[in-house]
């Protein structure tokens, strides 16, 4: 492994060692949310009785494959901890940007489910100001007139692509816009005004959400709470 791999397995190590018998996990998706799985599949070999709602069809394969049971809104409507990782963590708030997977949408439907949500982070994710290319999930038809609605906010939106070079479809079926604000001074304010555009099904800025953040480094892993 990479350097930034052994930090990610750090960071999920110390995330499935808060998991405790009986509860409902929400599994995110992601680079280190997949570490996290197969962490959590050796658990629950090991005797570890618990549920679990992934956030992907990506984490729910993983987790069929490596033994996780799982279970749905239906039986369960409130999940008693997601982990999951972050493209960007705010310091001080841990507002975070998400969604460079493609998983916004369940990934913020699963949180907003939850009694507490925990990120996984290497240090490298970490900044004073939010400032990557925010990932909005559109409805693809009209997602041309979405993206000029974006822009009058200040973004330049530049529709995802895949390998193949064909507009990337998420689970659900929609796009992603990669909207570029640079550093983004009101994270919560463009989060509203963001969701007020028609075409719009979610975007990538989770704000208060992020109950704690447990960032790996080289010199081990450190928890961080909101302020």
């Amino acid at each position: 492994m990479t350097e930034q791999d052994r930090q990610k397995a750090a960071a999920a190590a110390a995330a499935v060692a808060e998991v405790r018998p009986g509860m409902v996990v929400g599994l995110g998706t992601g680079s280190t949310a997949a570490f996290m799985i197969d962490l959590l599949a050796e658990r629950v070999r090991a005797g570890l009785s618990i549920l679990a709602i992934p956030t992907s069809e990506r984490s729910d394969a993983q987790a069929r494959r490596t033994g996780i049971p799982l279970t749905d809104f239906a039986a369960h409507p409130e999940i008693d901890i997601t982990i999951d990782g972050a493209d960007q963590v705010e310091l001080g708030t841990l507002n975070l940007i998400k969604g460079m997977g493609g998983a916004l949408l369940r990934e913020k439907i699963v949180a907003d489910a939850s009694k507490r949500l925990l990120i996984m982070a290497d240090a490298t994710k970490l900044a004073d100001r939010l400032a990557l290319p925010v990932p909005v999930e559109v409805v693809r038809f009209g997602w041309e007139a979405t993206a000029r609605k974006i822009a009058r906010l200040g973004g330049h939106a530049a529709l995802r692509r895949d390998a193949a070079g064909a507009p990337y479809a998420t689970d659900g079926g929609n796009a992603i816009l990669d909207c570029d604000f640079g550093a983004i001074a009101d994270p919560a304010s463009l989060e509203r005004a963001l969701r007020e555009i028609v075409g719009v099904v979610e975007t990538g800025l989770f704000i208060g959400r992020a109950d704690a953040v447990l960032v790996a480094g080289p010199d081990g892993v450190r928890r961080l709470e909101r302020t």
